[in-house]
């Protein structure tokens, strides 16, 4: 499984212009993305191996790279 389809444009493929244009018009949108993004390779590095965490550690850092894919989520529904 790639695990890097976690991406946000992989999770929100309609959206893909909209994610174009709010990282490029919106800081708090583009910090999201970045923290997510950096988040998500870091989740994928611990899961397929590449780097050693506890399993409460990776999932605590589940749960915020869900809290952060809600808030994206929410901007990017947002009219």
């Amino acid at each position: 499984m790639d695990l890097l389809k976690h991406d946000i444009v992989s999770e929100f493929p309609a959206f893909k212009d909209k994610i174009h244009a709010l990282k490029l018009s919106n800081a708090h949108f583009a910090r999201l993305y970045g923290d997510y993004d950096a988040l998500n390779h870091h989740i994928a590095l611990a899961e397929t191996g590449g780097s050693v965490m506890t399993d409460e550690a990776l999932e605590a850092e589940k749960k915020v790279r869900l809290r952060l894919k809600d808030e994206i989520s929410r901007m990017l529904n947002a009219d």
